[in-house]
């Protein structure tokens, strides 16, 4: 397992500056992030994304349905809880109501959640229930078939967590890999049952009634600044442009959404 991903508070810290370096700037190129701006972040596991909104003047809530990593959460953000800047609530979140939440929000974030989420159409036509009028949601997420979609990298064999692309062999293959590896089977097998193509995520979004504000393909992933220091590189306009392929080379996807009018 990569030190970074075994190591939370260095994570969360990670995800504070990768946050304020490129998420922000990338939402803010369609849409005004102000003061007092209230910001969902669903499976905000412990909430280093939403702290770079607060960090700017925003008032987050954090949905995670993990209570236990709420707990590094509530601590390392105590101060914007006493300051009324953010609040955390451990549920479901088909099962929390606008109401629960003290109201709708000018942006919902979801970063490498979707990936993660078994029926991703439901939740995101659902999400238009917690935006006010004109508000956006944004996506970041690893394209399925890019080298490490399975996220083999949380594997604890040093080999299987460095191995590119196996996740895309046969269900019956893959899980047989992962027994003799002694890996965690029921959670990399959910995970290949979830992974998510550009291709499928821009059809769920035009189904479900959005218009896509803004999107970047990644060749090298913001965060590989931290993991590798290798600086972001965003993906050719020509690999980007053929269906299919682009997942295979695209290591990290941004996208910002709206409801259609």
């Amino acid at each position: 397992m990569f030190e970074f991903h075994a190591d939370r508070k260095r994570y969360f810290d990670i995800q504070v500056d990768n946050t304020a370096k490129y998420v922000l700037p990338f939402i803010e190129e369609k849409f005004p992030i102000k003061e007092g701006s209230r910001v969902l972040e669903i499976g905000c596991g412990e909430a280093g994304v939403l702290k770079a909104f607060t960090d700017k003047g925003c008032v987050g809530v954090g949905v995670e349905f993990d209570e236990i990593r709420l707990i590094y959460a509530r601590e390392w953000l105590a101060t914007e809880m006493q300051q009324q800047k953010i609040s955390f609530l451990s549920k479901d979140i088909y099962k929390v109501t606008p109401e629960e939440l003290n109201g709708h929000f000018d942006i919902i974030v979801l970063k490498d959640v979707i990936e993660h989420i078994h029926d991703q159409q439901k939740l995101i036509d659902w999400m238009k229930g917690f935006l006010t009028p004109g508000g956006v949601i944004f996506f970041g997420f690893p394209p399925w078939q890019m080298p490490f979609g399975g996220h083999q990298q949380i594997n604890k064999g040093k080999l299987l967590s460095k191995i590119p692309y196996y996740h895309l062999l046969p269900g019956f293959i893959y899980k047989a890999i992962l027994k003799l590896g002694k890996e965690n089977v029921e959670e990399m097998m959910e995970i290949k049952e979830t992974g998510i193509s550009i291709e499928r995520f821009e059809r769920i979004t035009k189904a479900t009634g959005y218009t896509i504000l803004n999107k970047t393909h990644y060749l090298f992933n913001p965060i590989y600044e931290y993991k590798f220091g290798v600086k972001p590189r965003v993906q050719s306009k020509l690999i980007s442009s053929i269906p299919w392929v682009r997942n295979f080379f695209t290591t990290c996807v941004y996208y910002l959404i709206t409801p259609n009018k």
